[in-house]
């Protein structure tokens, strides 16, 4: 990023009809980030809000699987990509163009050219949010994307343990060396409550991830409990699930996360959108 000309700077253009542009990122793999990607996505459209989900993650594309969508496959038109329409909710990945047992091989300027094909030649119409699903760590999508677009921000997964934390920390570094606002972090997999006895158990400790967001002064968006539930609702395709049978439970918490992300892109200036 430091060699990146300072007198020609990139300057990222906006798209048309999109109001905002959301990357959920993670400093390391594993902590639920596509889950949460999808959950959000899905939650917004249950909302009623217009709503689509950029599967950014090119070497481990998991949201068809998760929406059951697997083997979709995207029209073109124009010179234009036609998401994918699940319920309301306009989906484009690279998982609809290669097939699921292939593993993609690609250099640097290969993903750059993708997503940035992804961005702007998609007939995305008019989004109230764009949920952008990045792949974990702090490599070439994230710059391709504050580079090509402006980005209304940025929410950050990780769950209890130390070493999420800590790179959770390197992701929020990362963002702010990009210029991204940071609208907050999400603990997954904060908690788990035993379905016989109603019992709590914090499996990866507890507290971490709040605690860490007042050092790093970021907002706290709030915590998603490990829950059957969202496993299931996963592996079925079927993420409103979560939203129609589970009200009170996990959908209560994604719903509280929900709210308090809508809260920070609403306290955003106009003049910083």
């Amino acid at each position: 990023m430091s060699r990146l000309p300072s007198e020609h700077p990139i300057r990222p253009q906006a798209l048309s009809g999109i109001k905002n542009i959301i990357v959920v990122g993670s400093g390391k793999g594993g902590v639920g980030k596509s889950t949460i990607s999808t959950l959000l996505a899905v939650g917004l459209t249950h909302q009623g809000l217009r709503v689509g989900l950029l599967d950014a993650d090119i070497y481990g594309p998991s949201i068809p699987q998760m929406l059951g969508v697997c083997g979709a496959q995207p029209v073109v038109r124009a010179d234009q990509i036609i998401p994918v329409d699940v319920a309301g909710l306009q989906v484009v990945s690279i998982g609809f163009l290669v097939a699921p047992e292939k593993a993609v091989i690609w250099r640097g300027p290969m993903i750059h050219n993708t997503i940035k094909q992804f961005i702007q030649q998609v007939a995305w119409g008019d989004l109230d949010y764009l949920i952008v699903d990045l792949p974990p760590g702090t490599g070439d999508v994230p710059l391709t994307l504050a580079q090509t677009i402006p980005m209304t921000g940025a929410v950050i997964v990780c769950t209890p343990q130390a070493v999420a934390l800590a790179d959770a920390l390197r992701a929020t570094r990362m963002y702010r060396q990009l210029n991204v606002q940071i609208l907050g972090l999400i603990e997954n997999m904060s908690y788990f409550i035993a379905p016989d006895t109603g019992r709590e158990y914090d499996l990866f400790g507890k507290g971490g991830a709040e605690l860490a967001t007042t050092q790093m002064q970021i907002p706290f968006l709030g915590s998603i409990p490990i829950n059957i539930a969202i496993r299931l609702s996963g592996d079925r395709g079927a993420p409103m699930d979560i939203f129609e049978k589970d009200p009170q439970g996990v959908g209560q918490a994604v719903a509280l996360v929900i709210k308090n992300l809508l809260a920070q892109v609403d306290s955003i200036p106009p003049s910083v959108l």
